[in-house]
């Protein structure tokens, strides 16, 4: 008959009695299957415990380089915006640039050209301004593409810009006793309370021409000349209170009115800045202003057109 236990024997070697120890055999089997699936089980831990560690270390690893190039991808965004912002604002500056040369080219009479002709595209106007808020990661290419494009006929346009000032300056050469005669300066700080041109009158109610600029402020601001000239009156008059007048030469004339106090005489060779009265509110008048007039052989002007600040 076929045993269904294991005998162990167990010898002291003091001369005990021997002992016999019996175990069933499917006990022993359990107990042996038990032990290699507990070192499988070990092994499979071990394992699985190393390789969740290189993972979790592979993650932070790109999660780092995630973080990095996101870091690298926000500066290049900025970079680009800064860029397209710096584009629109050189075609303001050129711009202005433009509108600047052609005062002094209308007060030089000098031939007038194309202020925006250096910025003309293709399309026949300046190029719209860039928009920096641009989504870079759908329009990217788009963004960047109108980027060179613009930044050529910005680099064009300075060309342009740059002959154009250095004929407008050998042109200047020749017209240096006319500048100085010039009106160019505004005559007195402070705002504009009356344009010139035709406006209701403040004191008859009907509409009439108003022959110059009133510039109001407090009394005693100081007005200047705003080109090099003669006094031809510095006297009181009724309508226009204290009032002087320069003679620029070249047909080109300049009152002031509403003056509170004389800083030049009659006869005196005035330079373009020079204080020559302070402000005030004599004659017919609704507050402390100065009525400035410019007149060209006779015939009053805009004065706008005589400032270049």
């Amino acid at each position: 008959m076929m045993r269904k236990h294991y005998t162990v024997l167990v010898i002291d070697d003091k001369g005990s009695p021997v002992r016999e120890l019996f175990f069933a055999k499917r006990y022993v089997r359990l107990t042996l299957m038990l032990a290699f699936a507990a070192v499988i089980g070990l092994a499979a831990g071990i394992w699985h415990y190393t390789h969740l560690h290189h993972s979790v270390a592979e993650l932070n690893r790109l999660h780092t380089q995630v973080t990095q190039k996101q870091t690298e991808l926000e500066n290049q965004r900025r970079q680009i915006q800064a860029f397209a912002e710096n584009i629109n604002g050189l075609k303001a500056d050129l711009l202005a640039l433009g509108d600047f040369e052609q005062k002094v080219r209308i007060l030089a009479n000098l031939e007038h050209k194309d202020d925006q002709a250096s910025l003309i595209s293709v399309g026949g106007s300046v190029p719209e301004n860039l928009d920096p808020e641009i989504d870079l990661q759908e329009d990217h290419g788009r963004l960047m593409r109108a980027m060179h494009s613009q930044l050529n006929q910005v680099e064009q346009a300075a060309k342009v810009r740059q002959q154009s000032f250095a004929d407008l300056l050998e042109g200047l050469k020749d017209k240096r006793s006319l500048l100085a005669a010039t009106p160019s300066l505004r005559p007195a700080k402070g705002w504009v309370s009356s344009e010139f041109g035709y406006r209701v009158s403040p004191f008859t109610g009907r509409r009439e021409l108003h022959r110059g600029m009133d510039i109001a402020n407090h009394v005693g601001t100081p007005i200047i000349a705003p080109a090099d000239g003669v006094v031809t009156h510095a006297e009181k008059q009724w309508l226009i209170g204290n009032m002087v007048t320069i003679d620029h030469g070249y047909g080109m004339v300049t009152r002031y009115g509403h003056i509170d106090k004389f800083l030049v005489k009659k006869g005196e060779r005035v330079k373009r800045g020079q204080k020559i009265a302070l402000m005030g509110n004599t004659g017919r008048s609704t507050g402390p202003h100065v009525h400035y007039e410019v007149r060209l052989n006779g015939v009053p002007v805009d004065p706008r057109k005589y400032m270049l600040d």
